[in-house]
Formats: C-alpha cells, sequence, structure tokens
C-alpha cells in the first residue's frame, strides 16, 4: 500500500499556526513521525494565499528534507504553484494534484513529461469544469479523457495515482457505490495504475469517525484501491492495511504483516 502522509497540511489548525510561527521544529517532527510510521510519500500542503504559497511551500519543503529522504507530495490547488514548487525538492515526488478542470493537466503533465522529471508521479482528480460529477459513468468519462491526455504526452499508467473523490457518507445517496464501481473500473482497465483516496473523506460529520474510515479502507482495497492519504502513526489503520493486503493474498506468506509487528509499526505499542 502507498502511504501518503496527510499531517503536515495548512488546513490543520496546529500546522497552520507552526506555518505563521515559521516553527520548523513542528514541521520536522510530524515529518520525521510520519516516515518513521511508514510513509512512503510526505504531503506538503501550505493553504496559504497563492501569493505566499511558492515561498511557504519552500520553507515547509526543506524543513521536512532535513528530516527524512522520503519523496515529497507536493500539494496545491495552483498548477502554477505546483510547476515553481517541485523543483525545491530533492528528489522525485508526487504532483498532488491535476483534474479535467481548466488546463492543469496541460501545464503539469508537460513538465512531468521532460526527460529530468520521469520519475515524478501524480495524483488525477476525476472532477472536470462542472465540478464533482454524481455518479460512476460520468467520473469514468473524465478518467477517459485524463487517460487520453497521459498517452499524448507520454505518461505512463504507472505514474498515475486516480483519485476517484469520496465524499461524506452521510450526505450521499450512493457513495460507496459510485466509489466501488470507479475504483474496480478503473483497476480493470489499467492493472499498473494507482488508485487513491483521502481515507477520511468518507466519515465527515459522523460519530466515531474511525470505524466508518476502518471498513471504507477495506472496502476499498478490496475494489482494488492501492494508495491512501491518510495518518501513517494511525496504528488501528496502518494494522488494517497489512491485514487486508494478507487477507487479499498480496502478502507472500503475511511476510509483510508479521515484519510490521516485529518492527513495532502494527499491534500494541511495544514499552
Amino acid at each position: 500500500m502507498i502511504i501518503i502522509g496527510e499531517k503536515i497540511n495548512g488546513s490543520i489548525p496546529s500546522v497552520a499556526e507552526a506555518i505563521a510561527k515559521r516553527d520548523a521544529e513542528f514541521i520536522k517532527d510530524r515529518a520525521r513521525k510520519q516516515a518513521e510510521a511508514g510513509a512512503t510519500f510526505i504531503d506538503c500542503c501550505a493553504s496559504v494565499p497563492e501569493e505566499e504559497e511558492v515561498e511557504t511551500l519552500k520553507w515547509m519543503i526543506d524543513c521536512i528534507q532535513e528530516v527524512t529522504d522520503l519523496p515529497i507530495s507536493v500539494d496545491s490547488p495552483s498548477a502554477d504553484v505546483l510547476i515553481q514548487a517541485y523543483k525545491f525538492c530533492k528528489r522525485p515526488g508526487l504532483f498532488n494534484s491535476v483534474s479535467s478542470e481548466g488546463d492543469k493537466i496541460d501545464k503539469i503533465f508537460p513538465v512531468m513529461a521532460q526527460e529530468e522529471n520521469k520519475g515524478w508521479e501524480v495524483i488525477a482528480l476525476l472532477s472536470d469544469d462542472t465540478g464533482i460529477p454524481k455518479n460512476a459513468a460520468d467520473r469514468l468519462r473524465v478518467f477517459d479523457k485524463i487517460m487520453a491526455k497521459a498517452k499524448e504526452y507520454g505518461i505512463a499508467p504507472s505514474r498515475i495515482h486516480i483519485d476517484p473523490l469520496v465524499e461524506m457518507l452521510c450526505t450521499s445517496e450512493n457513495g460507496i457505490e459510485t466509489n466501488i464501481e470507479v475504483i474496480t473500473s478503473v483497476r480493470e482497465q489499467y492493472p499498473s495504475i494507482h488508485i487513491t483516496a483521502a481515507i477520511s473523506n468518507i466519515s465527515f460529520n459522523l460519530p466515531v469517525r474511525k470505524l466508518i474510515n476502518l471498513g471504507f479502507m477495506v472496502l476499498a482495497m478490496n475494489a482494488g484501491l492501492d494508495s491512501g492519504i491518510l495518518d501513517p502513526t494511525n496504528r488501528d489503520m496502518l494494522g488494517l492495511i497489512y491485514a487486508t493486503e494478507a487477507l487479499l493474498g498480496e502478502d507472500d506468506y503475511c511476510m509483510e504483516y508479521i515484519g510490521a509487528y516485529r518492527e513495532g509499526l502494527i499491534g500494541p505499542v511495544k514499552k
């Protein structure tokens, strides 16, 4: 499972405060803990006004890179910001994100097509200029457009993380059915593509959110999800991921599960 650590995001009040105060130790600590917990990428989102975003992301990326060499998910709603900020990374990471809205793809994909950037990957949201499609068929039409663009620019499916866009369960008539249908169809069409999701979106405004999050993770992984934007320090979630991979036959002889337990990543905290 590809784990995109979500804990360095300016939309989180404590992170916003650290950014405002330029509290480097706070950012470093969050990066270090996510790396130690088994993250694959460290997401880095400033959530500040766009005119301040590039400078702020540079500071945040520098802080992260002082304590870990994990690749960074450079996170901004602005393609122009992404094109400037990715250059601060010491190694190829993840553009977060593009969609079929406006000209985002036509700005990011050409950068990814450059020889020196062949290691970069991208999260692609299944939305367009009309917003988030309400049903699976319309989201899959957006998916087809994204993949046509990827082919045009020579971006291999294995460099793309498709985000089917998880919405709140309590306000969606058929959200689970839509997401499972999209995930299953994408996986069938492109076995090498990655499928990601912001797992916690499913449980907004519900009590005991972690139960909904854990249940959805199992359903999504069974459908083909292989990447998640989540908190890697959440031992319950991490343990469930390892257990589900073993149950799905993706962990030969349960060696990854056993290894994670021995390393103290899952199970009771060892004293």
